[in-house]
């Protein structure tokens, strides 16, 4: 068991949104936090313009692979943070849940990734701030 907080993050194909607010959340946690992450319909593989997109921050996503949404995932996870999924995540009493509407990076290049990215970092600093860890940077 740990004192750390776990945060899931879930959209359909675990490709772009989620894969790029994981990145962002255990590098900006430095590891405070417990960070997951999956889709519904998990792709073959992360998008490369958000691969692209987080290079550009200095945080490299080239291993991630997209993976599939478990119930025990969900149990696991004191947050769990939708976009885009609908109703396919499954719901358990005491979980916090937030829905963040983003718009999707699939099939899109690096300068429309760009801002979907940079909105996503702003919503991790607010959920950091939410979760009591303070950022390693900003």
């Amino acid at each position: 068991m740990t004192d750390k907080p776990s945060v899931l993050f879930v959209c359909v194909h675990n490709a772009g949104r989620s894969q790029m607010a994981a990145a962002y959340l255990a590098h900006l946690s430095g590891g405070a936090v417990e960070v997951r992450s999956a889709g519904s319909a998990p792709a073959d593989q992360v998008n490369p313009s958000a691969v692209a997109a987080m290079a550009e921050e200095g945080i490299d996503i080239t291993a991630e692979v997209p993976k599939v949404l478990t119930t025990d995932a969900v149990q696991e996870s004191d947050v769990v943070i939708t976009m885009g999924c609908g109703d396919t995540c499954p719901i358990f009493p005491g979980k916090r849940y937030e829905d963040w509407e983003l718009e999707d990076p699939a099939g899109q290049g690096l300068e429309s990734v760009r801002p979907i990215r940079d909105e996503i970092r702003q919503r991790v600093l607010g959920l950091l701030d939410s979760l009591d860890v303070a950022p390693v940077s900003r």
